[in-house]
């Protein structure tokens, strides 16, 4: 079963995936993408790694080629975050194409994961206008994340950390 769960920024996407994982049985698998470039990044690390201190995670660093993940098969797998994903592929390991990338790795994911939960964010309704490379990334994450939605059992919103249900059963 694969669980996508979108939101703004600070929106309580990470804590509700993390507690979902914790409620599963079996062995779980933390899969981080942010890659520790600066001060910023490295707190906001610092803040996830605190965050899932206890929930019996095993974390895996995995910046780019999420399928290579060496996870357990029928194990929880929750992947955070598909738009430092996007970022990595597009900008770091220069993809061609991230968007068939990324939704192709995360469904092998799924294949192996007994639940997958993967952790994503809503850009680009801020309504600005962006450099070309910006403005692609930023398409690239909304064809990325209707991709996984169409591919997901369930869809999740948090909105001021209340999660809604927009696709499938209940929590």
């Amino acid at each position: 079963m694969m669980t996508l769960i979108t939101g703004g920024s600070k929106s309580g996407k990470s804590a509700a995936a993390e507690s979902l994982a914790a409620e599963l049985p079996g062995k779980k698998f933390y899969i981080a993408t942010m890659e520790p470039f600066g001060a910023e990044a490295e707190a906001a690390i610092t803040r996830h790694r605190r965050q899932r201190e206890g929930k019996g995670f095993v974390t895996v660093e995995r910046y780019t080629d999420v399928a290579r993940a060496p996870i357990s098969p029928g194990s929880v797998v929750l992947l955070e975050c598909v738009a430092n994903l996007c970022a990595n592929e597009t900008f770091s390991a220069k993809v061609a194409d991230p968007v068939e990338k990324i939704a192709a790795d995360i469904a092998e994911l799924n294949r192996r994961a007994g639940e997958l939960i993967v952790v994503t964010s809503q850009v680009g309704g801020d309504g600005f206008f962006y450099p070309p490379e910006t403005a692609e990334y930023i398409r690239n994450i909304g064809r990325i994340n209707g991709k996984l939605a169409e591919m997901a059992d369930r869809v999740i919103e948090t909105v001021c950390g209340i999660p809604v249900i927009l696709k499938g059963g209940s929590l």
